[in-house]
Formats: structure tokens, C-alpha cells, sequence
């Protein structure tokens, strides 16, 4: 039998498939104080303000204006009322203002501000009913008085309430309140396309399987009760905002308002919402008579206003607990449930994250939780391979063969060092075999599955994210021009393809000169990257010679670790110096280039600053990974840099331990540093702005304390979000990704290392946000851009990279190679530790020292070095033997085969993991279908609704 979607309606219903835009329901974040405060003034004097002072403005200063024709006298205006509602002038959407004198401007502004203006709660206008959307800030004493009048004029005749109020803290900064009335806010949310929920979700599907499945969901929900609850979900109880909700959304329309049930003009729009809808308004107001001087960006960028942010909405302490008294606001709910170091193990509230930050940082943090959550199992086996090294590292019988061999007399490893015992190495041995063991390779080869496993489905969570925010269907708009380029191009003009309109082209031939200049510069500070690397080498050779003549024993003896810790020390503090270089460089070359949009610029200023920090950091891992004591020659005939300095030779178990050193301490320092810098700092510098205003710096007779300052002043106080947005945060969790990846088969612990950075660093960059910086505007993104490609290709990099470190500076082959070849167990078909007997004397060569050292301390005139050569009494001395042309060729193999083995299986699994889920696309699907079912019935409910209010009929109604 077959039902009518207007009996499907009527059927009960099983719970839907969750989305997290709000059910036009008001917040229910704690509504005995949340709602009371933003509705309700807080003093007597802000509910009946006194009408007659405030009927006409006096607080403004564009509000005197010279004597005009009277012609033009409707150009003339002065500030609404904010105890009436504002009702728009019509054909007055672009008021150009004419030459006004700032003189006469500023006259009489300063002297009337202040004076009988009722206490303001720092969420609402004066007249405590009209919400603040945006906050606008400028200084008294700029000279742009024209331009931020004429925009404030065009920004009331798009709708907007505008009303000022001068700082407490600093007598020359002025705030400019926005709001948007309902009509507004109906009239852009329906050009901007904002999908709004309408009507409850209604699966017929869904009721049919409850009905067959209610016995098996009962029973697995009485086990599940009986199971202890996990610690990690956050209590839903506390966070009644995110109740999952049953909603079905689409594009709002004034023509269809009566689709949308609006319980309240108040809730139905969220704050995030109406703040981008004043933003949106703010970027396309003119501001002068131009085809194109319009946007608060530019305004900014021109010195006319100081600053543009949307509010905060209140504090974020409570005197109350949370638990008993409830959340305050959003803000007060966000710390409480997310940026508290308590709470360091729970679940992020990416849906609360998302509505109050919007959708471009919500899927930031969802990108960096997804992250981290990836890196557990990474950690775990990270931790096993070191384990298993820790475990075995007495019975390794290269490290026992080192630690017996004390009559194996090894050569000088310097032009001033005396001949050593190999058995002094002990130590040195025993420790690379904790990053050096049979579990390296597995390690490696997991590593690289586990980068395509986090990629694929990071693209289906990423899907799932689009589908419950509801940007599957959103397209990002175009940008528009950047103020510098419309200044540098505004002569030569080309019409758009998408908007049909025309602006500035930047020509070809300028284009491409531009980007040679750019990519030249890049280059440059490339070079200097590597003669930072180079200087570091020679660094590292000279203390080689000091520590090992030093006159302490103790650094005399481990002189090996000493050069290999001051060395990364010292290129470390390199490392962290040229970051600070790099950054200016980046932000030159990019604006050189002159790009078209904000994107653009963007894309081209991330892309710089990978690349740059990219190759600082991992440059001198390279070094040590794949060039250290490759060159160094033989005893005999050793190579020298200036004919001085002797290259640096590997240690006689390999050179791994020195590239696990250089990774571990410059992974362990960056991230202190770096955690620092985003919270040390800005905690620095707003105390400093606290102590100012403490102070009375600036603030003169209305300075305040911080408890009493309105919203907007205390806002003002904090710092600004970084100018390049999300750059810096990606970029340091994308270079993290490159050092966990791209050398881990050397340092296995470097994904326990991330794992636990990025538990601080998600609770660091959740307090920085709700504490530290003013309230960013809620952008919408549909994924996290140009980094998603930059992972893929670290990705790729990282399987060539560790192909290479097991197969030339890990002893893995050359062992491989004795084990099976040239050892005791040649032909028997099994390998074990007992089968590499023999391996370390069979890998060091011999060398004639000569009379010199004969005799001298009862030592013979034989030494021993790392090398597959001949001996001095071989028909061809110190030529390579055939075992060192099985370890290159064995070498060679390996890499060959571990990179198309790899290879092969990270295509195949991100070929078996689609991007999307199957269940997600039949949601989808399935809810593209009743949409229009619904919209459908709704308007013939419409009609009928009509018809009975009305008394007519209507010929062409069906059915």
C-alpha cells in the first residue's frame, strides 16, 4: 500500500539524522538568564529612556553638516531615534555625501557626548531592545571624516540602526553600534541564500524500521546502560544547545515567509548569522562616488576606521557554577564545555564551535580534533616499535659485539684525536638500536597507510560536516578585488566573466614578471636556508676537533653526543631567527604580485610561508639523514672542507641516532615555543592593556575598571585575530604532520610527541579564541582549502624520504644483506640475532696507521673504520669489495620495492574508501525529494488557509 507524503507526515516518526542549525526555537542556554539578559534592559534607566533627548542624535559627529541647497537638503541626516524603529528611505541605496568640513564636523561632537546618556549593558542600544550585530571603530582624530560619514549615511539607507558611544578607556576612540532590524536582515539573509529551517524532518523509511526494529534497539539500549559511560562525550544535559534537532532547511524568502515557522523575531536568526548579514552589508556600501570605493576592508586598510568586529556576547566567568545556576551565554557555555584545561579529554563541541565562530574555524578545530584523534593509533605503535627496541637492546648482537670489542682499535676520528677502542661506544650502540630494530620497517611502511587512512577519511567527515551545517549546497561567493589591486589596475578595465561587470585587469606580460620576481625571491631565501646549513656543518666539524681534545674526560668521551647537541641547539635558535624573516619576505612577495582577491592572496601567502618554513626546518634533517659521512672518504685519504676541517664520519652503528637527536629536540622546543607565542604572548599583551586602563593611561576621567566597561570597550581591549587568519594555525600543524611523517622510520616517537602537543595546543587555541582575541567574523568554508593539497603531497614525500632512511642511513640492508649472505646462517632458512655474528668486524675495513702509532701505548699500527674495503695487504688495497656492491645493490632494490609496495596500497585503499558515505548520499537524496513534497504542500496549505480567511475561491488550485 502505498501512502501520500501527506500521510507520511502524519505518521509518528523516529528520531532523523542530526543537524545542528537551531529549530526556530530560542536558545535554551540556560533561558532564565541568557534570554532575560538579552531582552530585557538592565537598569530602569535603559528600559524608558528619555525620549526627548535622544530624539535627534547629538552624538555623532557627522551629524553637523554646512548649508546645502535645498535641492539637497534630502541628503541631509542625523541619527534615528533608537527608541523607534528605523524604516528605510526608499531609492536611497548609494547616498554619496559632498564636501564637508572637518573643522565644522568635529565642532561641537566632543562637548555633548556623555552628557544625560542613560548606562548602556554593552550587548543592546540605549533603548535596551535592539541587539548589537557589529562594532565599528574609529579615532576622533583621523582625518577620513568624509569618507565614514558618507559610509554611515549609506549604511542607514541600507537599513542598518546606527548609534556612537565614545570609549571609557581612551578619550580618542570612538564606537560605532550596528544593528540590523528584521527587515534587513529578511531582505539580505534572502540574497544571500541562507538556508533556514522550516519544517520538521519525517522519514516514512524511518518510522517502518523502528516499528521492525524496536525490539533489538531496546535490547541493545538495556546493554548499553549496563556499560560504563565514556568520559570523552560531552554531557548533553550541559550543552542543551546542541540538542539534536529536526529540521529541514532551505534558501529563506520573503515571498514564502509563512513556510518558516518564527516562534521569534529574536532567535530566528543566530547571532553568527545576522553578524555575516551586517558584514555582508558592510562590504558593499560605498563609501565615495565610485564604481568601486565601497567596503569596510578598505576602509580599514585607508585608516578610516581602526577596527570592525563583531561582539562578544558577554563575559565568559560566571560568580554561579555552571551546573547549578546554567551557562550565561555562548560564550560563558564555550568555556565552561570546551577551552578549559579540565575538560583536556572530552569531545570538542564543533556544533556550538561552528554557531558562534562559524563555519570556516568550526572546521578547523574539526580538522585538528580529526587530526589528533588520528594520531592515537600512530602513537601506539610509534611506542610499541621503541618499546621493542628497549626490550631488546641488551640481547642485539651488534650492540654486544661493539660492547665486548675492547682490543678492536678503531682510527682517529679527527686530524688532533688519538686512535679509541670500539668498545667505548657502548652506549652509543645500545641507543640506536632503540630507533634502529627489526620494527622500523613495519613502522614505516604503517606510517605511510596511516597518512592515506587520515586523508580519506578526513574527505568523509569533512562530507559529513557540510551535510549537518548545511553547505553542501553552498557556493562560496566571489571575493572581491583587493584595494591594492583596483589602485594599481583601476586604468585599464575588463569586464567580468561571472558578474558581467567591469573591473581592473592586471595584464599577462605584468603577471608573469611579477611571479618571476616572486618565484627569484623564493629561491633566494631558499639559498640562504642552505647556507645557514652550510655554516651550521662547518660549526659542527670544528667542535668535532674541541670536544674530542677537550680536557673534561666526560665530554672527552662523548664528544659525539656533545657535537651533535650543540649543533642542533645552534641551528634550532637558526631555525626560529629566519622564521621571523621568512614571515616579512612571504608578505612582501605576495603583495609584489599583486593577487586579484582576498583567496588569492591567501593561497599564494600559505603556499610561501610552507615552502619557506618547510625547508628551514627539515633542511638540516636532510643533511644528516642522507649527506653525513657519504663524503668523508677513508683514512688515508680523507676529504677536507677548505682543505682544513676533515668531513664528519658516521658512527660504526650508523649515523641514525644523530638524525633522531636533530628531529627529537627540534620537534621538542618548537612546540614550547610555538605554544608561547599563541598564548604567552597575547596573555602578555592584554595584561599590559589591563594595566594601562588600571592605570588611567589614555582613559583620562572615564577610565573604568574592567568589571564596569561595556562589551564593546572590553572587546576593544583585546587583540585582534591574526591579520593572515588561519594561516599560522594550519601551518604549524601541517609542518607537525611533515616531521611525523616524513622521518619517522628514525624517530618513531614523533607521533606520541604530536599526540600530545595537540591535546594542549586544541585547548591553548580554544582559550586564545573565547578569552584572548575579539570575536573573528563567522566566515563559511566548505573544507580547509590549499592545506588539503599540501598534505597529499607530504603524504608522497614522506614514502620516498623513509624508502631512502631505511635503505641508506639505517643499518637495516647492510645487515640484511650479512644476515643472508655472508653470515652463519647463509642457506639455513631462518635469520634471528645469532645469525649476525660477526657482522660488525665484517663491516669494518682496516687500515695501516704506519710507524707513527706503532708501539704508542701498546697499540699496533692496524686501526679499523667503517667501510666495505680491501686491507692494505690485498693485491688491490682499499678498493670496494663485492660485499659492498651487494649492500648498494640490496639498497637500490629496497627502495624501489618499498615505494611501489607503498605506493600501491595507499592507492588501492583510498580507492576501496569513498569520500562521501553511502547512507550519507541516500540522506541526501532522500531529503532533496521531500523538500520539494513538503514545499509543495505547505504552499497548498497556504491556499486553503487563504481561501477560509478570505471567502474566495481559487480556480487554479490542485487538488
Amino acid at each position: 500500500m502505498h501512502n501520500s507524503i501527506s500521510e507520511t507526515l502524519k505518521e509518528k516518526t523516529l528520531k532523523p539524522s542530526r543537524r545542528s542549525l537551531p529549530c526556530l526555537a530560542p536558545s535554551q542556554t540556560h533561558p532564565l538568564n541568557l534570554n532575560h539578559f538579552l531582552s530585557v534592559p538592565l537598569s530602569p534607566s535603559e528600559a524608558q529612556p528619555e525620549a526627548p533627548r535622544i530624539t535627534h542624535s547629538i552624538s555623532t559627529s557627522c551629524s553637523l553638516l554646512p548649508p546645502q541647497p535645498a535641492e539637497e537638503s534630502k541628503d541631509r541626516y542625523v541619527e534615528e531615534s533608537e527608541s523607534r524603529a528605523y524604516e528605510p528611505p526608499p531609492n536611497q541605496s548609494f547616498l554619496v555625501q559632498k564636501h564637508v568640513t572637518r573643522a565644522r564636523l568635529e565642532a561641537r561632537s566632543d562637548s555633548v557626548q556623555g552628557k544625560n546618556r542613560p548606562k548602556s549593558s554593552g550587548l543592546l542600544l540605549r533603548d535596551g531592545k535592539k541587539r548589537i550585530d557589529y562594532i565599528l571603530v574609529y579615532k576622533k582624530s583621523s582625518l577620513q571624516v568624509e569618507k565614514r560619514c558618507t559610509f554611515e549615511k549609506n549604511l542607514r539607507a541600507e537599513g542598518m540602526v546606527l548609534e556612537k558611544e565614545p570609549s571609557l578607556t581612551n578619550n580618542d576612540i570612538m564606537f560605532v553600534k550596528i544593528h540590523a532590524p528584521w527587515d534587513t536582515l529578511c531582505k539580505y539573509a534572502e540574497q544571500m541564500n541562507i538556508r533556514m529551517p522550516f519544517r520538521k524532518k519525517c522519514f516514512f523509511t524511518d518510522w517502518k524500521s523502528k516499528n521492525i526494529r524496536s525490539r533489538f534497539q531496546l535490547r541493545c539500549a538495556q546493554i548499553k546502560s549496563w556499560l560504563p559511560r565514556n568520559p570523552m562525550k560531552l554531557d548533553k544535559a550541559a550543552l542543551p544547545d546542541l540538542q539534536d534537532t529536526d529540521c529541514y532547511t532551505a534558501p529563506f524568502t520573503r515571498a514564502r515567509m509563512h513556510h518558516f515557522t518564527i516562534n521569534s523575531r529574536q532567535s530566528f536568526f543566530s547571532n553568527s548569522t545576522r553578524s555575516r548579514i551586517v558584514h555582508h552589508v558592510l562590504q558593499r556600501t560605498k563609501y565615495e562616488d565610485g564604481k568601486s570605493k565601497m567596503g569596510i576592508n578598505r576602509l580599514l586598510g585607508n585608516g578610516t576606521y581602526e577596527a570592525a568586529f563583531p561582539p562578544h556576547e558577554g563575559g565568559y566567568k560566571s560568580r554561579h557554577p555552571i551546573k547549578t545556576h546554567g551557562a550565561q551565554n555562548h560564550r560563558h557555555l564555550l568555556y565552561e564545555r570546551w577551552a578549559r584545561w579540565g575538560i583536556w579529554y572530552k569531545y570538542q563541541p564543533l556544533d556550538l564551535i561552528r554557531r558562534y565562530f562559524g563555519e570556516k574555524i568550526g572546521l578547523y578545530f574539526a580538522w585538528l580534533g580529526w587530526y589528533t584523534g588520528m594520531l592515537i593509533p600512530a602513537a601506539l605503535v610509534g611506542l610499541f616499535v621503541f618499546l621493542y627496541g628497549l626490550f631488546t637492546m641488551d640481547s642485539s648482537q651488534v650492540s654486544k659485539e661493539i660492547c665486548d670489542a675492547n682490543t678492536t682499535i678503531m682510527c682517529p676520528m679527527c686530524e688532533e684525536c688519538e686512535p679509541w677502542t670500539l668498545s667505548d661506544s657502548c652506549v652509543y650502540a645500545k641507543v640506536t638500536h632503540l630507533f634502529d630494530n627489526g620494527g622500523t620497517v613495519f613502522f614505516a611502511i604503517f606510517m605511510a597507510i596511516w597518512a592515506t587512512v587520515f586523508l580519506e577519511f578526513w574527505k568523509r567527515r569533512r562530507a559529513e560536516l557540510t551535510y549537518d551545517w548545511d553547505l553542501i549546497d553552498w557556493e562560496e561567493e566571489e571575493d572581491e578585488l583587493r584595494p591594492q589591486f583596483e589602485a594599481k589596475y583601476s586604468r585599464v578595465e575588463r569586464v567580468n566573466p561571472i558578474s558581467g561587470k567591469p573591473e581592473p585587469f592586471q595584464p599577462l606580460t605584468d603577471k608573469l614578471s611579477r611571479l618571476m620576481v616572486s618565484v627569484s625571491g623564493i629561491f633566494f631565501m631558499i639559498s640562504l636556508v642552505l647556507t645557514a646549513v652550510f655554516a651550521v656543518v662547518v660549526f659542527r666539524l670544528i667542535a668535532m676537533e674541541k670536544f674530542a681534545s677537550f680536557d673534561w674526560e666526560f665530554v672527552k668521551k662523548n664528544w659525539q653526543f656533545a657535537t651533535s647537541g650543540t649543533g642542533v641547539c645552534i641551528n634550532f635558535v637558526i631555525i626560529m631567527s629566519l622564521n621571523v624573516v621568512y614571515e616579512k619576505v612571504a608578505y612582501l612577495l605576495t603583495n609584489l604580485e599583486h593577487p586579484r582577491t582576498e583567496s588569492e592572496w591567501e593561497n599564494s601567502f600559505a603556499l610561501k610561508m610552507f615552502l619557506f618554513q618547510f625547508v628551514n626546518l627539515n633542511s638540516s634533517t636532510f643533511y644528516i639523514a642522507f649527506f653525513l659521512g657519504r663524503f668523508a672518504g677513508r683514512p688515508g685519504k680523507y676529504n677536507k672542507l677548505f682543505n682544513r676541517w676533515r668531513l664528519e664520519e658516521c658512527h660504526p652503528s650508523g649515523c641514525l641516532i644523530d638524525l633522531c637527536l636533530q628531529m627529537g629536540v627540534i620537534m621538542f622546543f618548537k612546540q614550547i615555543w610555538n605554544n608561547f607565542m599563541e598564548l604567552g604572548y597575547p596573555l602578555l599583551q592584554n595584561w599590559w592593556s589591563r594595566r594601562k586602563m588600571k592605570q588611567g593611561g589614555g582613559g583620562g576621567p572615564n577610565a573604568e575598571t574592567t568589571a564596569t566597561l561595556p562589551q564593546w570597550d572590553k572587546d576593544w581591549n583585546l587583540q585582534p585575530m591574526n591579520a593572515h587568519g588561519l594561516v599560522d594555525e594550519y601551518l604549524e600543524m601541517v609542518l607537525q604532520f611533515g616531521f611525523t611523517t616524513i622521518f619517522v622510520a628514525a624517530f618513531p616517537l614523533a607521533p606520541l610527541l604530536a599526540l600530545l602537543n595537540n591535546i594542549i595546543e586544541i585547548r591553548l587555541d580554544a582559550y586564545k579564541f573565547v578569552t584572548q582575541w575579539r570575536r573573528p567574523m563567522p566566515a563559511r568554508a566548505t573544507d580547509i582549502g590549499i592545506w588539503h593539497g599540501i598534505l597529499e603531497g607530504i603524504g608522497v614525500l614522506a614514502v620516498i624520504t623513509n624508502a631512502f632512511v631505511i635503505a641508506i642511513t639505517s643499518d637495516y640492508i647492510p645487515r640484511f644483506v650479512y644476515a643472508f649472505k655472508y653470515g652463519p646462517c647463509v642457506d639455513k632458512g631462518y635469520r634471528n640475532e645469532k645469525c649476525l655474528r660477526g657482522y660488525m668486524n665484517s663491516s669494518l675495513s682496516v687500515f695501516e696507521m704506519g710507524e707513527a702509532y706503532n708501539g704508542s701505548q701498546g697499540q699496533t699500527r692496524f686501526c679499523r673504520y667503517r667501510d666495505y674495503r680491501a686491507p692494505p695487504w690485498s693485491p688491490a688495497p682499499y678498493d670496494f669489495t663485492l660485499q659492498f656492491w651487494h649492500v648498494l645493490a640490496a639498497r637500490l632494490a629496497f627502495i624501489i620495492v618499498f615505494e611501489h609496495l607503498v605506493y600501491g596500497i595507499k592507492s588501492f585503499i583510498a580507492y576501496l574508501i569513498p569520500d562521501m558515505p553511502k547512507g550519507l548520499c541516500e540522506r541526501m537524496r532522500r531529503e532533496k525529494y521531500l523538500m520539494q513534497e513538503l514545499m509543495y504542500e505547505a504552499e497548498l496549505t497556504h491556499l486553503h488557509k487563504e481561501k477560509k480567511k478570505n471567502g474566495k475561491r481559487y480556480h487554479h488550485e490542485w487538488p
